[in-house]
Order: structure tokens, then C-alpha cells, then sequence
């Protein structure tokens, strides 16, 4: 609401789901777990609704490596930028901050005299099970 969106209850809805997932979500599972709250809700209104939340800033979309071919995962635009981690082997996702990442990213304005709004990096590998279990 502080940045002039109208909150309506189909909006709240969706944003509590992607809000209170333990994990990275993409449209399908919203709508499942919106619907347990809202059976009316419909797959259109939830697209609208993340792109919108999108454009506001509010959350952001993810493709994770494409572990799952083209589909796009949603998370809660969180106060400080992470890093992403896709085990390519489990498609286990972690995430990571680092005050490196802040410099650097600081250093690319500085030096670039570039804005950023928005980073996103994400890398594909082996997580420590995965690798232990090869």
C-alpha cells in the first residue's frame, strides 16, 4: 500500500502465499495453496497479481539453472540481494548472502555510474550431499 498499490483481498492472498513458502514457488503451486483460502481465486488473477507484485517490487522471478525446463519460481523480494545455488544434481536451491556481493555490487555503480535495482545471480553445481554421494 505504501508504494499506491490498491491491496485487494486476492492480492494479500497471494503475496501471504509466496510470503510464507518455505521454498521457491512458481504459478501452479500459488494458486494451489491460494485457492485453500480463496476457492474463487483463478489462474489469470494470480498471473496478474505477480506481475504486478513484480513491477512494484515486491517480488521477484526466478528460473533457478531451468532445473525444470522453462517454468519461472517466485520469492518475496527480500532487504538485502542473495545469490541462488541450483544443485544440478537434486535441484536443491540455497541461498546465500555475502557483503562481497554488496561491495561489488557497489563498486558497478560507482564505476559504471550505473543504478541497480534489481541483481540476480544464480549458479549451478553440486550441493556437499550430492558430491559426497558420487
Amino acid at each position: 500500500m505504501s508504494r499506491g498499490l490498491r491491496m485487494t483481498r486476492q492480492r494479500r492472498i497471494i503475496l501471504s502465499v509466496v510470503e510464507t513458502a518455505s521454498q521457491h514457488l512458481d504459478a501452479a503451486q500459488i494458486l494451489r495453496r491460494a485457492r485453500k483460502l480463496d476457492p474463487d481465486l483463478d489462474r489469470v488473477t494470480v498471473y496478474r497479481t505477480l506481475k504486478l507484485l513484480k513491477r512494484h517490487g515486491l517480488v521477484d522471478e526466478l528460473d533457478l539453472m531451468h532445473l525444470e525446463g522453462e517454468k519461472h519460481y517466485y520469492e518475496r523480494r527480500p532487504p538485502r540481494d542473495h545469490l541462488h545455488m541450483a544443485c544440478l544434481r537434486c535441484g536443491k536451491i540455497s541461498e546465500f548472502e555475502s557483503d562481497l556481493f554488496d561491495r561489488l555490487k557497489g563498486q558497478i555503480e560507482r564505476e559504471c555510474r550505473f543504478h541497480i535495482l534489481v541483481s540476480r545471480v544464480e549458479m549451478g553445481g553440486y550441493c556437499a550431499a550430492c558430491r559426497a554421494s558420487s
